[in-house]
């Protein structure tokens, strides 16, 4: 099975590459399931309920969140009646909605995804996300269970999404982060079989400070003040992701490549 994971869509331009580009680019890839991270599709800030129907009509099959899960106050309702979307694991106990759920891909093939936030340099205390993420592995066994289990790690520090993947080889089919909008080049499998890669990037402008216009992020460095908004950048956005390939009997990784299409990064496909 080959699974898509697109990063954090940032903005109009990261919605509009996901409307134009996501069905093509699922069938030029032979894609089986869709995951995209809607996080800040909403003018840079969470997901509304009509973004995450746009995202869905385009072709994801599953949308995760993050740490602006619910900036838009309509997600708080519209993530229990919508259960394609799925919000960190190890936030309230409170929150609406579940941080983990199973798919059903093409040809009757189960695929879980969860999601967790890290706790390093983030600004709340989130909950323990190994301990978070412990509980939902064991209940579902991989290759038993479910084909394949993705785990999407919305973090800051590389070391914590890290020490994830390896909490996670060889019961997970992939780790992936998100949340600091850049592409890595780490894109590996594991030693137990858990494909792994510490940020997917975003869909989104890549001109620009992390998919924000420059003009805002810049006075701020610069005199260390506060002023306007952030406001998302316009220019034509990158996707920007990975493709792992699973074995069906064992749901371990036999391939993994991270892509990029459009904008201004080079362009990547898996093989």
């Amino acid at each position: 099975m080959r699974i898509l994971f697109l990063g954090d869509v940032v903005g109009r331009a990261g919605r509009t590459a996901i409307t134009e580009n996501l069905n093509r680019l699922k069938t030029e890839w032979r894609i089986d399931f869709a995951i995209v991270n809607g996080e800040n599709a909403t003018s840079g800030h969470g997901l509304s309920a009509a973004h995450a129907a746009l995202l869905f009509e385009a072709g994801a099959d599953c949308v995760t969140l993050g740490d602006h899960a619910f900036d838009q106050k309509d997600m708080l309702t519209h993530i229990e009646r919508d259960e394609r979307i799925v919000r960190p694991l190890n936030i309230s106990k409170q929150a609406p909605g579940r941080g983990a759920r199973i798919f059903e891909a093409s040809r009757g093939r189960r695929v879980l995804v969860m999601q967790a936030l890290g706790r390093v340099f983030m600004k709340q205390p989130y909950d323990d996300p190994f301990s978070a993420l412990e509980a939902e592995l064991r209940r579902h066994a991989l290759g038993a269970a479910v084909s394949a289990i993705v785990v999407d790690i919305h973090a800051e520090a590389t070391s914590e999404k890290m020490a994830i993947g390896h909490w996670c080889n060889g019961q997970a089919s992939l780790v992936v982060g998100t949340h600091t909008h850049v592409p890595t080049a780490d894109a590996m499998i594991l030693s137990k079989g858990t494909a792994y890669l510490s940020d997917a990037g975003m869909c989104g402008s890549y001109d620009s400070v992390i998919g924000m216009d420059a003009g805002e992020p810049l006075r701020r460095f610069v005199t260390g003040m506060p002023g306007g908004r952030f406001t998302p950048a316009e220019t034509p956005a990158t996707l920007a992701g990975v493709v792992v390939e699973t074995d069906d009997r064992t749901g371990r990784a036999t391939g993994v490549w991270a892509v990029r299409s459009g904008g201004q990064l080079a362009e990547a496909a898996p093989r």
